[in-house]
């Protein structure tokens, strides 16, 4: 099995969670609390010792293939969908670090649950705001870039008369209409949450 083939099916393993993960966040439009109680209902299928290892299994092969990949691979590309290939799979590289790292290190070092508001604390305080804001923003971003430009790779035939070059700028658009939908979510409607206390060691309180 080649490196190309591992790396689309540890993509695969990832993609399934970030799809609930993106579900529960859509969620929080109707309140913290309604988000949190769609978390744990999707903690039952994900957060066990084996489906989480699996996951944890999958994001560390698909930072390492997916780095190898992108400089191997990064000269060949030279249309948009392969240039957005490359790029937004390197942001979800670097995105998946530093946020795994950041709940195992709520979890485990800073004994934290981490939910609604272990993930929106940063976003809804200033300045903390101003990386949280485009961090959380392109990430979603680069999933659906990422998705549409496999997308465009793969499918071979239209539907419903659109071409496959228009079905994968139609996935970017509703990367940007959900990405849109979750921040109104999580920064309740942009007015801004108020942070339980047990979470001000998040943003220096």
């Amino acid at each position: 099995m080649n490196l190309k083939r591992i790396h689309y099916i540890s993509g695969l393993i990832i993609s399934i969670f970030v799809g609930l993960h993106l579900f529960n966040h859509f969620t929080a439009i109707f309140g913290a609390e309604f988000h949190i109680a769609v978390m744990d209902k999707l903690r039952v299928v994900y957060r066990n010792i084996i489906v989480e290892s699996i996951l944890l299994i999958a994001v560390f092969v698909q930072i390492i293939s997916g780095i190898k990949l992108f400089f191997a691979k990064r000269k060949s590309k030279n249309n948009f969908f392969g240039k957005l290939q490359i790029w937004s799979g390197l942001y979800l590289a670097f995105f998946l670090i530093i946020h795994v790292s950041a709940v195992l290190g709520g979890r485990y070092l800073l004994n934290l649950e981490t939910n609604f508001y272990f993930g929106v604390a940063g976003l809804n305080t200033f300045p903390f705001n101003l990386f949280f804001i485009p961090y959380y923003g392109l990430a979603i971003m680069a999933f659906f870039g990422h998705v549409a430009s496999i997308h465009f790779q793969k499918m071979k035939k239209e539907i419903f008369g659109f071409t496959v070059k228009q079905q994968s700028k139609f996935i970017l658009i509703k990367g940007v209409v959900l990405t849109l939908i979750i921040f109104y979510g999580l920064t309740n409607g942009f007015i801004g949450i108020e942070i339980p206390e047990a979470y001000n060691i998040l943003i220096g309180k």
